[in-house]
């Protein structure tokens, strides 16, 4: 068997299953490995890059935005979680303790932060005192860990990198503009730099953060049809405020409880972008993202290799100088065809080709990850005409997305419907509701499908629940979810 061909067969293609294709495909792009703790990975270079990436651009939103950057503890008293009873209720099944250190028994347990709502409360009733020490703007990026008992590397693990927004402020006005401002930072983000399409809304009661008063959130779709949360923004009210009393003297010298705020994004969000943008042939990757955006291959026989190279390491230092993110494979032990396999599998946008007559003709040959159209385009208008390609590729996966998503998003008037719908087909059903968690909890019991939120912009206005018939208060869009 060829090596081109064997490299195909190593990852189960999608319509055979989904599952087994995701696994194939991160281990054969060396995204991540599996380490010797249950539900813990480690993030290989090329896995960690894309983090990297996601977070340098989310960094820059969030300082344009007057947050700073901070870091708390990663260990937090029991006695914390006890202030806050919902939030310590939602969160005690996936809390793991430190029960003993230096061969003692501790006088408190220690949780391994799940999150850090109650760590970062602690230290804003020291540091606030009065009006004008607000708002507190502060984000940290960091490691939390809650044990799944149900793990999927980058999806859902015992322990994940993440970003957690936290701020404080006069007034409850103040306080939900953050909440939305960043919930539309993060909605901006995923669909314009990750080019992955979502639902902005908020979260039904029975969804909603522990302890928070209203969380809302970006819903995407898998190529499975499944849900992915891929970010939550959250008031908090003043729940937070009045368990670690974080008060201030307003303007008139009397003592208020401050409003808060916690926002944030994971590495689920790699899982998301292998899920909504990979094919049979591996990876595809936004441009914005791709730790790799041009791979560059020389080709042509031995008597011209090097002076084939030496125009490929010129055009290079082009590129690189322009901002683009480029990488040279001059092996000569493995076949261009094995090459040009290796890098679609590992999604990179854009492959270069040059050989002896490309040489001659002063161009250069462009192949597209998402499309494999090529394109020969002389030398001299190299630069541009990649960053042309880049933006063209950006856009056509989230057009590409967006219509994956509306041919599998249906809407129905009775869970019925729903059923029979999930049944034969994948995707998120949209549908009236009444309010009732009885109703909700139904749902989920009947189909697997939870709520996944209430959309700001729903395509209909349902008039009746899809469960007991009565008059909706909302339209909600239902999905199975990872």
């Amino acid at each position: 068997m060829s090596k081109d061909k064997q490299f195909v067969t190593e990852i189960t293609p999608q319509s055979e299953d989904f599952s087994r294709w995701y696994i194939d495909v991160i281990k054969k792009a060396e995204l991540m490995d599996y380490s010797p703790v249950r539900g813990c990975i480690v993030f290989r270079p090329e896995g960690y890059e894309l983090w990297e990436n996601i977070q340098r651009d989310l960094d820059a939103r969030f300082k344009e935005t007057g947050h700073r950057n901070a870091y708390f503890p990663l260990f937090i008293p029991e006695s914390f979680f006890q202030k806050e009873k919902e939030h310590v209720e939602g969160f005690n099944p996936e809390l793991p303790w430190v029960t003993e250190a230096a061969g003692e028994v501790l006088e408190e347990r220690l949780a391994i932060r799940p999150t850090s709502e109650t760590m970062i409360g602690h230290m804003y009733a020291k540091w606030i005192q009065s009006y004008r020490d607000l708002p507190l703007l502060i984000n940290q990026w960091a490691n939390v860990v809650r044990w799944e008992k149900r793990t999927l590397p980058f999806l859902r693990t015992s322990e994940f990198l993440w970003q957690e927004g936290h701020t404080a402020h006069e007034t409850e006005e103040e306080a939900r503009q953050e909440t939305m401002q960043m919930l539309e930072i993060y909605r901006d983000f995923v669909e314009s730099f990750l080019a992955i399409p979502v639902i902005v809304g908020q979260k039904t009661p029975s969804e909603k953060f522990a302890g928070a008063v209203d969380t809302y959130s970006i819903e995407a779709m898998m190529k499975d049809g499944r849900a992915v949360q891929a970010g939550t923004s959250h008031y908090l009210g003043t729940n937070f405020a009045v368990a670690f009393d974080i008060k201030y003297l307003d303007r008139e010298n009397t003592l208020q409880f401050a409003h808060t705020t916690s926002w944030g994004v994971s590495t689920r969000l790699i899982g998301a972008l292998i899920m909504v943008h990979g094919d049979d042939r591996g990876l595809a990757l936004p441009p914005k993202v791709a730790p790799t955006q041009v791979i560059m291959i020389p080709i042509g026989p031995a008597k011209t290799r090097e002076q084939v190279v030496g125009r490929v390491d010129e055009l290079y230092a082009e590129l690189k100088k322009a901002g683009i993110r480029v990488r040279v494979d001059d092996r000569s032990d493995v076949s261009p065809g094995w090459k040009f396999n290796e890098y679609e599998m590992r999604g990179v946008p854009v492959r270069l080709e040059l050989g002896p007559r490309d040489m001659e003709n002063g161009q250069v040959v462009l192949v597209s990850r998402i499309t494999g159209e090529k394109r020969i385009v002389q030398q001299a208008d190299l630069v541009e005409e990649i960053q042309k390609m880049l933006d063209d590729t950006q856009q056509s996966m989230y057009e590409k997305a967006k219509q994956f998503r509306e041919d599998n998003f249906k809407s129905v008037d009775t869970l019925d419907e729903m059923k029979a719908l999930l049944e034969e087909k994948r995707g998120f059903v949209e549908a009236g509701w009444c309010g009732s968690a009885a109703c909700e909890k139904q749902v989920k019991e009947e189909t697997g499908a939870t709520s996944r939120n209430i959309p700001f912009t729903p395509s209909s206005h349902k008039e009746n629940c899809l469960v007991c018939g009565e008059k909706a208060a909302h339209t909600v869009v239902f999905a199975r979810a990872y």
